[in-house]
């Protein structure tokens, strides 16, 4: 199978040759291995029972293999990451070790944290411009550095594309299988997460059942900041005997380390003078599929609008504008990540200030973004651009509404309107 490019290589083929060692982090399923695969001369894969009893029995195994070398799962055998870091401090050359690993370490397990010796990559499922949907003609990085004077293009992508999209999943693996073959991967992709990936973990699950509930009350809040509170009892609706606030907290936890929840955090933003902001963090999964799985929710009900909200969701919110917002927002984490550039969402405590997206690069200047599920944009949709705008002045490179529209272009009042899908890094 040809090797489709991804936009981590471009990030790996700047860092690696000059970094000793870099873990290559997402949920199981993204693509590390076969990104990870083609710069490397020798593989080392925990998963193999084999190579997993001679990495625990002799750690120093894997800095004997021919280099660069893949330890592919390794945290499957934690002592690993302590020895390729002990490596690096003995003076391994750039370009000597990629770790790729589907969660973070084990509870419990008692690791140096690499911190200046091995560089973390963050992969997620394809984004948008990956997906050879159609070609993007703006740039994120060009808007982040105040570089896109005109934004132009067009496409004949429509809502029904990008629900196909939503459905169709960014994990390789899964998107190009039929409909049916589709739905049973991702089902059975959630199943192992509670089943197996967690246990493999060292986390026991004594209530599957509960989990799942949790999890699917988790994905019903995509892309709200609804309360963890709120999610429980939305999960546990009806039952007296709820799990305690320190198991579901556990929950959270153990699904963040396996990389399946994805939160856009809320953006504080230094040297500026906004107030009272909320702290809470906007719910997502990795995969929108995920979310459109758990909540049995299909194209003909989502074009429709037969899918109504309901739980931790709001009366005026839909669930096909929760899910478009959630593919964009993992397309623009992957671009923001190319960019070096950071990712939050901004809400004013009292509502009547919110900013669905905010990219930060390290000066702190900002780029400004709206999702809009709407191929028209009026004034209405602009407003908290505006509002920014007039607060952080120059901090504020470029204002943009992502929607569903079939042109980019530039606003009179200066707001760029970019479709996702001419959107890339």
């Amino acid at each position: 199978m040809v090797y489709r490019r991804r936009i981590v290589d471009e990030v790996l083929d700047e860092l690696f040759p000059h970094i000793s060692a870099i873990s290559l982090e997402g949920a199981k399923g993204v693509g590390k291995t076969a990104t990870a695969s083609q710069r490397v001369s020798s593989t080392l894969s925990l998963t193999d029972p084999a190579v997993r009893e001679v990495a625990a029995a002799d750690f120093d195994h894997v800095t004997r293999a021919p280099r660069p070398v893949l330890v592919d799962e390794w945290q499957l055998v934690p002592e690993v990451w302590d020895r390729v870091r002990k490596a690096v401090d003995d003076g391994a050359p750039g370009g000597s070790f990629l770790l790729a690993g589907s969660a973070d370490v084990p509870a419990g397990a008692r690791i140096h944290s690499g911190a200046g010796r091995i560089v973390r990559v963050a992969m997620r499922p394809l984004s948008f411009s990956e997906r050879a949907v159609s070609m993007p003609t703006v740039s994120l990085a060009a808007l982040l550095n105040g570089d896109v004077a005109a934004p132009e293009g067009t496409t004949d992508v429509g809502l029904e594309r990008y629900v196909d999209e939503i459905l169709r999943s960014g994990f390789p693996g899964i998107r190009d299988l039929p409909e049916l073959p589709r739905q049973v991967q991702l089902d059975s992709y959630l199943a192992r997460v509670v089943e197996h990936e967690l246990p493999e973990s060292g986390v026991m699950v004594r209530r599957p059942a509960a989990l799942r509930s949790w999890l699917a009350a988790y994905g019903a809040a995509t892309a709200t900041d609804a309360s963890y509170t709120a999610i429980l009892d939305a999960a546990t609706a009806g039952e007296v005997n709820k799990p305690a606030r320190q198991t579901v907290a556990g929950y959270r936890d153990h699904l963040s380390r396996l990389f399946i929840l994805d939160p856009v955090e809320p953006w504080v933003p230094a040297f500026a003078p906004l107030k009272r902001l909320t702290r809470s963090p906007k719910h997502h999964l990795v995969d929108p599929a995920l979310a459109a799985r758990l909540m049995g929710l299909e194209a003909p009900a989502l074009l429709s609008g037969a899918a109504r909200p309901r739980a931790v969701r709001t009366a005026t919110a839909s669930w096909l504008g929760a899910l478009f917002e959630s593919l964009v927002t993992q397309s623009v984490r992957v671009y923001a990540d190319a960019a070096r550039a950071r990712i939050g969402h901004l809400r004013s405590r009292d509502t009547d200030r919110e900013i669905d997206l905010i990219i930060e690069r390290a000066d702190h200047t900002v780029l400004a973004a709206e999702i809009k599920l709407s191929a028209s944009i009026d004034d209405k949709d602009v407003r908290h651009l505006h509002w920014i705008k007039r607060e952080l002045g120059d901090r504020v490179v470029d204002r943009i509404v992502i929607n569903t529209g079939p042109a980019a272009y530039r606003r009179p009042d200066g707001i760029a309107v970019v479709p996702l899908a001419l959107l890339g890094p």
